[in-house]
């Protein structure tokens, strides 16, 4: 690590800090290491997040870093007002990752992790009239509960917060923020992460299939489209327990250091 990367505090992180913020740590720096890996990077910006436990806090990228240097021992823990409680590399956080974060951690509680991205097909699916479309499978993993959010210009304006979680709603998990990016929760790390994974495959074969044209796109059946929706949300989905430990083993077997 270089000098200017050098912890400001002596004490590790770990050592000062509950289990359970702990274990956030690590699920939200092991996303941004697969983030870097699947190329959802945007130089140092975009953000992901995740709430520490028992409360309105949650931690956030230091604004600098590229993804692939983010460990579990060098994220920032920001509180509901946005007011720094622990940045141990001293670098801040992106102003923008405030807004939009901090809004959605407040006006959805059951929310622990959020994800948000400038991929170029995810952007290039944010300013098509069409919207995304139900015209693959990765598609219905998300689409039918994808809100949008019209862009009002670089994420800066506190006011902006109370219109994004109106169009966000009460129960969406994805939400694609016109001519900007994407966005998708989860009650865990890892399930916002498979619905970022979806949504932006889904964005990818859009971009691809369009090239020939919107006339030349085969849409589902509605009843296709329905019925591939439910399968993906049943209950007994055995990905729901089998992706996030076989992307960690992904991270160890290429020796990627996400704790620090």
């Amino acid at each position: 690590m270089s000098a200017v990367l050098k912890p400001k505090n002596s004490k590790p992180v770990r050592e000062r800090v509950s289990a359970g913020e702990w274990q956030a740590r690590v699920d939200l720096a092991a996303a941004y290491q697969l983030a870097a890996l699947f190329k959802w990077t945007d130089l140092i910006y975009t953000h992901f997040s995740a709430r520490v436990p028992g409360g309105g806090d949650f931690l956030i990228n230091p604004y600098g870093l590229m993804f692939d240097e983010i460990t579990a021992s060098n994220l920032v823990r920001i509180d509901a007002h946005g007011k720094v409680l622990d940045d141990p590399l001293d670098l801040g956080y992106n102003e923008a990752g405030f807004v939009i974060h901090g809004c959605v951690h407040e006006a959805r509680p059951e929310i622990n992790c959020v994800i948000h991205t400038h991929t170029r097909a995810g952007v290039a699916v944010s300013a098509m009239k069409c919207a995304l479309l139900p015209i693959s499978q990765h598609a219905m993993r998300v689409q039918q509960q994808c809100a949008y959010h019209d862009y009002e210009g670089i994420a800066l304006d506190m006011s902006e917060r109370e219109r994004m979680a109106a169009s966000l709603g009460k129960t969406s998990k994805v939400m694609i923020l016109r001519n900007h990016g994407l966005l998708t929760l989860g009650e865990t790390v890892r399930e916002a992460f498979e619905l970022m994974y979806y949504l932006d495959c889904a964005c990818q074969i859009q971009v691809d299939a369009m090239a020939g044209g919107l006339e030349n796109v085969q849409l589902m059946s509605q009843s296709a489209a329905d019925t591939a929706t439910e399968q993906f949300q049943r209950d007994d989905r055995p990905s729901t327990h089998k992706d996030w430990p076989a992307l960690l083993r992904l991270l160890e077997r290429r020796g990627v250091d996400y704790v620090g």
